[in-house]
């Protein structure tokens, strides 16, 4: 399948006029009966009618690389075979479709498969809680499950941190576009740290000496009796953060982070509900610094494309109740199926190394861009995570010589590549990042294509 809106060999850019996005009955009705709230269509305004792989068609005959691909949810990209071969299984097996937590053959398949895959020094003592099936009721069942265990009532989040949009998650959300309209949050108990954005580092350093500094930092507000900071319950955090512009933590920085919360006896949360299953050319993300968190959050990829989310930590912490945290849907067997598919399959394949071969690919291209476009400022990320972080480069500099933010330019971007056949997101401040999410089963001649298609809607926006 190709994507019909990229340019054929020889031809011109298409013209804004060629395609109008928007003049389509179905979103004419999206915008005038659904909610204000809604977010994607704003910036992507397509109805879509199929999928397969990595392309998505429009009900216009219009093919689409998909690069957002769910939001990292799918992993092996739209209708997979092995998904859908596990999905019809249990439609074939008159498998109940809902049990609340009650155990199934497929449950148990789905969580020994997961445990297999975890990292063994923190599978031996994990327990698992199925949570409601978004990532952020997984979120919300960590802060329960780490205040219970640890009689203290306080958390420690990072700026530009993501973990969700109920009120208990959004309390930990660095954004404050969302938060703002609120007023006082559910939960107030939330101690921000500055996190260790390399390009616009907090502390105008960068580098390792950045780093050490943020680890003094957090190691001094933790054991300084005039901190004026309650001994926090945990600490939670992403270690790339996704939506708040694809900024990848360093490994040392994640490592002193687990030696100064171990230390202080505070319990270490990682949020792995965009990062997990293979994203980052690991099958955690924490891997990377060899790291054994007492809490990790999962959803998105794990279901396969269905909605799950399950939190899995270490049984020190298991001291709550029966009923401490519950939820109707719970037991969706299909997605547990297509998860277990996932699972297997990316271990069969390889795609761990296949998503760290195809991300150094892309960053690769990308970073031959901005060799000769200063608007490009800083290419980013780990594995098919990436992002790219738009400039002004006539701007004033910061302290670190960085140009401002250019959030016009970064939305031009995305409506040039829109209109070229490929769907990205945008994040960070302002929304000036650039995010790349394909399918881990993207292709070495895909990402050429991709990159092929950024480099001419680039071109484009610039004028």
């Amino acid at each position: 399948m190709s994507t019909v809106l990229a340019e054929k060999p020889g031809s011109s850019d298409v013209a804004d006029k060629d395609y109008q996005f928007e003049d389509n009955p179905i979103l004419a009705r999206q915008k005038l009966q659904e909610s204000n709230a809604r977010s994607y269509p704003r910036r992507i305004p397509l109805a879509l009618k199929r999928g397969r792989g990595i392309h998505v068609e429009d009900v216009e005959g219009r093919t689409f690389i998909d690069c957002l691909a769910g939001a990292g949810t799918l992993a092996l990209g739209h209708n997979h075979p092995v998904v859908i071969d596990a999905i019809r299984q249990v439609l074939d097996d008159e498998l109940p479709l809902h049990t609340l937590d009650l155990s199934t053959p497929v449950k148990d398949r789905f969580v020994q498969d997961l445990f297999a895959v975890l990292p063994p020094a923190f599978a031996k003592q994990a327990k698992i809680q199925f949570t409601g099936p978004t990532g952020t009721d997984a979120v919300e069942a960590a802060l329960k499950l780490v205040r219970i265990a640890t009689g203290r009532s306080t958390v420690i989040a990072f700026q530009g941190g993501y973990h969700g949009m109920s009120q208990g998650a959004l309390s930990l959300m660095g954004n404050l576009k969302a938060k703002t309209p609120l007023g006082a949050l559910l939960s107030q108990g939330v101690q921000f740290m500055p996190f260790p954005y390399d390009y616009r580092c907090p502390f105008g350093l960068g580098g390792q000496q950045g780093v050490d500094v943020n680890l003094r930092y957090l190691d001094n507000l933790l054991n300084d009796p005039e901190s004026g900071v309650q001994p926090p319950a945990a600490v939670i955090v992403e270690v790339v953060q996704g939506e708040g512009g694809v900024i990848p933590a360093a490994d040392a920085w994640l490592r002193g982070v687990r030696e100064i919360t171990a230390r202080a006896g505070v319990a270490m949360i990682v949020d792995e509900i965009q990062t997990g299953f293979g994203r980052t050319g690991k099958l955690f993300a924490f891997e990377h610094a060899s790291i054994v968190p007492d809490v990790v959050v999962l959803s998105k990829a794990i279901g396969g494309s269905l909605p799950l989310s399950v939190m899995v930590y270490r049984d020190w912490l298991d001291t709550w109740q029966p009923g401490a945290h519950a939820g109707t849907f719970r037991g969706n067997q299909m997605a547990m199926a297509a998860g277990s598919a996932v699972i297997r399959y990316i271990e069969s394949e390889n795609l761990v190394q296949h998503a760290a071969d195809m991300g150094q690919r892309l960053r690769e291209h990308l970073q031959g861009l901005q060799r000769h476009t200063p608007q490009l400022g800083d290419v980013r990320g780990r594995g098919l995570m990436l992002g790219v972080e738009i400039v002004d480069p006539n701007g004033k500099p910061d302290v670190l010589g960085h140009p401002p933010v250019d959030p016009a330019l970064a939305s031009r971007i995305q409506r040039e590549c829109l209109k070229r056949g490929v769907i990205i997101e945008l994040g960070g401040r302002h929304g000036s990042v650039v995010r790349f999410l394909p399918p881990l089963i993207i292709t070495a001649q895909q990402i050429d294509e991709v990159a092929r298609i950024f480099a001419r809607a680039l071109a484009a926006a610039l004028g």
